[in-house]
């Protein structure tokens, strides 16, 4: 039996919940995954599961063989990345993963000029409005947006986003402009139910540290961004979304920011990746690479005047 082999499979079993699903994603036959979690336990002569085709749990002595085996699995799998060169040299494939929107506006432009650059790396791309697990979806860098929860991951910041409200002219020109966050009450709003909190919107009043907390009852609620910015151009309501989701149609005066004075601190923007002894070179590279370009690329949207008019979209 490869003991190696077996670990791996016992790993995926853990992983993954069930042996079903393990077997699925190793391509495995059920019987022959199963067969060999079997074997592994003989040769240990201990039961590492409690287990069905629905659903496994470890035992205590399943626990600690799986920890020491994720340990020894990374450590191999470290000494067969030094032994291939990819320590000496770029090379191999990069998995990043970044925001849809922010993705497809300020990564891919870097990612392409990356791969330009090093044409011993192949880059996959996962494009995502969730923040997606960097172990499980064995992931070595993410764009994360927002503030970052305590952990072990390593963190560059490459700059922040503002987080704005904005309206169509047509909306404004029959409702009027709100003064204050509380003059949002008045107003139809649309949510975007990934950033919306269930409580409201905050806001930041000039010169005061405490938050203000603005109730809203969505008039429309959707999933992603790009609905939520299209139907406030039509004049549904008055939208709350991040600035470089709606860049382009304030300029080109579809829509209109309101409210900037009392907008929250910019959301930060980092590049993350677990923390590791040694970081292969195609991670410090592309690190390297994409760092200083992405601060030039989000320094762009903080360029104009908070309070700059846009200019008139063309009729």
């Amino acid at each position: 039996m490869d003991r190696f082999e077996a670990m791996s499979m016992l790993l995926e079993v853990v992983d993954k919940g069930n042996l079903s699903a393990a077997g699925r994603s190793l391509k495995i036959p059920l019987p022959t995954l199963s067969r060999r979690i079997t074997e592994l336990e003989t040769l240990l002569g201990t039961k590492l599961l409690t287990r069905t085709t629905r659903k496994i749990a470890l035992t205590d002595a399943g626990a600690t063989y799986v920890e020491a085996a994720r340990r020894i699995l990374e450590q191999v799998e470290e000494a067969e990345r030094q032994a291939s060169g990819e320590f000496a040299m770029p090379k191999g494939e990069l998995v990043i993963t970044a925001p849809m929107q922010f993705g497809r506006l300020h990564v891919l432009p870097v990612v392409v000029d990356f791969l330009a650059a090093f044409p011993a790396i192949n880059v996959r791309l996962m494009l995502a409005d969730r923040n997606i697990d960097l172990v499980d979806e064995h992931v070595d860098m993410a764009v994360r947006i927002g503030n970052l929860p305590d952990s072990t991951m390593v963190a560059t910041r490459v700059g922040s986003v503002r987080r704005v409200v904005c309206g169509s002219p047509a909306l404004f020109a029959s409702r009027g402009m709100p003064k204050e966050p509380a003059d949002l009450m008045d107003f139809p709003c649309i949510s975007v139910e990934v950033l919306t909190s269930m409580t409201g919107w905050q806001f930041r009043k000039p010169g005061q540290s405490k938050p203000i907390e603005v109730a809203i009852t969505p008039r429309l609620s959707v999933t992603t961004t790009e609905a939520a910015a299209e139907a406030a151009i039509r004049g549904t309501g008055v939208t709350r979304l991040l600035h470089y989701q709606v860049v382009g149609e304030i300029a080109a005066g579809a829509l209109k920011l309101v409210l900037e004075d009392f907008e929250p601190e910019p959301a930060p923007i980092h590049l993350v990746h677990l923390a590791r002894g040694q970081m292969p070179l195609k991670m410090r590279h592309f690190l390297d690479f994409a760092a200083p370009r992405l601060r030039t690329s989000v320094a762009s949207l903080q360029s104009s005047s908070l309070h700059e008019e846009p200019a008139v979209r063309p009729p």
